[in-house]
């Protein structure tokens, strides 16, 4: 098994495909967009499969494909089909918006994905051009997008949304209540403050008040909730299908039980969403076609614990946006 210095497991990678997006999401990535990856910097499939291979000799059993929006990615489901085929890869899963999705959902899930977590921050067709600063008919096609995912057979179904006061936070008892008839498991996430986003500093809110606001409508037990690989701590309401579940980034950090590590678009392994330690692994992998050695020297230098801190982006690791790295 991979360990690092702190004795946790990594079982789980997480690899943006692209640093590129279809949103421009107020959280996580400038409106302008940013300086982009050229195409020659940019792992190819098949070197993200080696790597993946490589790693799946060391302990990795777990990846998720994230952006960026991975599906403006080009044939997406060849690399799937790549991972899939690599022994010890027993679960592979997808971070989208889910506007392409109706496009793309059956042959992900025939090349592999067995789960997806959906992006989703309102349920307000105006509110989703403010938050993502696209064209209200994005949000039409997300819905849809939804509805793809569920006829595909992904289960199961996650909806992230990042809650923001005085933009969204009014709509977290709506959004739990889907979970008592649909069997969607609602995760309210934390806003993460980075180079540019910290104007949102003000919108701040604790996932305690966000629960403290659910359960004042009704009863939430503790849930083991769905399968995963994530943080987020999960509860249900009586008789509910689906759960709400809680990402504390900045309340209660998780950093105990980290079991990830994330792999760039352009070949960086970093080994903290928040850290500015990272290792360079396309250099090694184009000279040798080997990477054991940068992968263990990743291992070595996972830091203990973010420091993210609200109204400063000191503790992000240097990140200008939370698309860079996929969250």
């Amino acid at each position: 098994m991979m360990q690092d210095q702190f004795g946790r497991q990594i079982e789980y990678l997480r690899i943006s495909v692209t640093d590129r997006c279809n949103l421009r999401c107020t959280y996580c990535m400038p409106e302008e967009g940013l300086d982009w990856i050229p195409k020659p910097e940019m792992l190819s499939y098949e070197e993200i499969a080696e790597i993946v291979a490589q790693m799946s000799e060391l302990g990795l059993s777990r990846v998720r494909l994230t952006g960026g929006e991975p599906l403006i990615r080009r044939d997406l489901a060849e690399l799937v089909e790549l991972i899939a085929a690599v022994p010890g890869i027993e679960d592979i899963s997808l971070s989208t918006n889910a506007i392409l999705l109706p496009r793309f959902a059956d042959d992900l899930k025939r090349a592999g994905v067995d789960r997806v977590n959906i992006s989703l921050d309102t349920l307000d067709r105006e509110r989703f051009e403010e938050i993502a600063r696209r064209p209200v008919d994005r949000f039409d096609e997300t819905m849809t997008g939804i509805e793809s995912a569920e006829a595909a057979g992904f289960e199961p179904i996650k909806v992230n949304c990042v809650v923001m006061r005085g933009l969204n936070d009014h709509e977290v008892v709506d959004f739990a209540e889907i979970t008592r008839e649909r069997p969607w498991h609602v995760r309210f996430i934390e806003l993460m403050p980075v180079g540019r986003n910290l104007h949102l500093n003000d919108r701040f809110i604790s996932a305690d008040e966000v629960l403290g606001r659910i359960r004042a409508i009704d009863d939430l037990a503790p849930d083991d909730g769905p399968q995963g690989n994530g943080p987020a701590v999960y509860y249900r309401f009586p008789g509910g299908r689906g759960t709400v579940g809680v990402i504390t980034p900045l309340s209660h950090n998780y950093c105990e039980r980290c079991n990830r590590m994330r792999l760039t678009a352009d070949g960086k392994l970093r080994t903290c969403l928040f850290g500015d330690h990272e290792i360079d692994l396309k250099g090694p992998l184009r000279e040798t076609g080997r990477i054991e050695d940068a992968v263990a020297e990743a291992l070595a230098g996972k830091p203990k614990r973010h420091y993210l801190e609200l109204g400063t982006a000191e503790g992000s690791g240097g990140l200008a946006a939370l698309s860079q790295v996929g969250g």
